[in-house]
């Protein structure tokens, strides 16, 4: 829409509501922004060009240097003695699986909100996904969601921090300790959030992170494991990265000793994310700061739940924002609700469900009710079921959830108002008198 239009709107809008005094207030101290920052170009370090300018100088020759100075200055940052890089956060995933020493049919708690990236290495490995549901009111499993899960065949829990909040932590590990589990991030949506103070990626026992364009830490693709688990580290690297070799035979070469993965981080890739290094950390302050404030308008406005920041959410590094909306209060639905906010200026603003993957991912449920492998029993020791059912909570919460992807670190304090002025116009309109 226009910045002309959007007045215009905002304006017709505030009418049908002028004895509402949260609009008129909104209305009146009107942003003076006028549209949103696109999201590209991204803010890149200021030593992008010269790293890159490294690898392409040195013919390449450098690129495996370069891979290993981004690898080593990940750990440092997050203060961590293994990071593997990788091309992109799935592979990430992907890896991380690869290099469980876990047999077919084994299970994995995985968060029920999440992308397809998340378990796509679970099911390569023929590990089965057991989706936990989601704590009340938020995107995120918890300790509480998770206990039920667990059976003599689980062996992890994968939790996502979702749009970058951080799942609740310290109870997780305090089950999977009791339970003797491992615990897995995937931290795609939250690189350098913090729980408590402590970085998003250190708090289980092993993460996976992303780099990708669009993260809140972008290259041009990229993701990286870390842990301080020297076997775990080495079995991602063999198996994950350098396609399962282990050693050489005399007289005859490399011996693959797993069926590995060739998920290798370019030289290129590495040096940019070796110069977001540089100023990622206070991106994510800014956006931590942004979140809270656009948070805090948008909560004024009735009917509208911005999603919840817990206390123990120390930093947010938020890669989406998004609130929920109550439907006894307006006469649309979330998907109207959500197009007449892109209508307006807001730009992807839309209604999530395919984030459910225990429905998404339509192969689940095929696989398991046929039976087929690993769902056959054997390895499988029990029956297996995925819908919407799966996750009641969850899916009961993506039906008012709406979101958007482009929060970035341009943000000012007039594009949170300007947010404000959005909703609460869209809000109007749609309000049940």
């Amino acid at each position: 829409m226009e910045p002309s239009s959007r007045r215009e709107f905002l304006k017709s809008a505030a009418a049908l509501t002028a004895g509402t005094s949260l609009l008129a207030t909104t209305t009146s101290a009107a942003s003076s922004a006028k549209t949103f920052p696109a999201q590209f170009p991204r803010t890149l370090g200021p030593n992008t060009a010269k790293y890159v300018q490294e690898v392409l100088a040195s013919g390449l020759a450098a690129t495996d240097t370069m891979v290993a100075r981004f690898e080593g200055e990940f750990a440092k940052h997050l203060g961590v003695k293994h990071c593997i890089a990788t091309p992109g956060c799935t592979p990430a995933l992907a890896a991380l699986a690869s290099a469980l020493e876990f047999e077919p049919g084994d299970e994995i708690v995985v968060s029920p909100i999440t992308d397809y990236g998340t378990i796509q290495g679970i099911i390569r490995e023929n590990f089965i996904p057991v989706f936990a549901d989601a704590a009340a009111g938020t995107v995120n499993l918890s300790a509480e969601t998770i206990e039920p899960c667990i059976t003599d065949r689980t062996r992890a829990i994968l939790c996502v921090h979702m749009t970058g909040l951080t799942c609740d932590m310290d109870p997780i590990m305090q089950l999977a300790e009791k339970r003797r589990l491992l615990v897995c991030e995937d931290v795609c949506q939250g690189p350098f959030g913090r729980y408590k103070g402590r970085l998003n990626g250190t708090l289980g026992h092993v993460a996976a992170f992303s780099f990708d364009k669009e993260k809140s830490m972008p290259s041009d693709t990229g993701g990286c494991v870390v842990t301080n688990d020297d076997r775990l580290a080495e079995r991602v690297r063999t198996i994950g990265v350098a396609r399962g070799v282990e050693g050489n035979r005399p007289n005859f070469g490399r011996i693959h000793r797993y069926p590995g993965y060739s998920y290798r981080m370019s030289g290129c890739t590495a040096a940019i994310c070796l110069a977001q290094l540089e100023v990622v950390e206070q991106q994510v302050a800014h956006r931590d700061k942004m979140l809270r404030l656009m948070s805090k308008l948008v909560a004024e406005i009735p009917g509208i739940t911005p999603l919840p920041i817990p206390e123990f959410a120390t930093v947010y590094s938020p890669w989406m924002y998004s609130f929920s909306i109550a439907p006894g209060q307006f006469r649309c639905s979330a998907d109207e609700f959500a197009k007449q906010l892109e209508a307006a200026g807001i730009p992807g603003a839309g209604t999530a469900r395919y984030y459910l993957p225990a429905a998404g991912c339509s192969f689940l449920a095929e696989n398991a009710s046929a039976k087929k492998y690993p769902y056959s029993q054997p390895p499988a020791s029990r029956d297996y079921h995925y819908g919407t059912e799966s996750c009641p909570r969850a899916w009961q919460f993506l039906q008012t959830w709406i979101r958007w992807a482009t929060f970035c670190e341009k943000y000012t304090e007039e594009h949170c108002q300007l947010v404000q002025e959005i909703v609460a116009a869209v809000a109007a309109k749609n309000r049940r008198t």
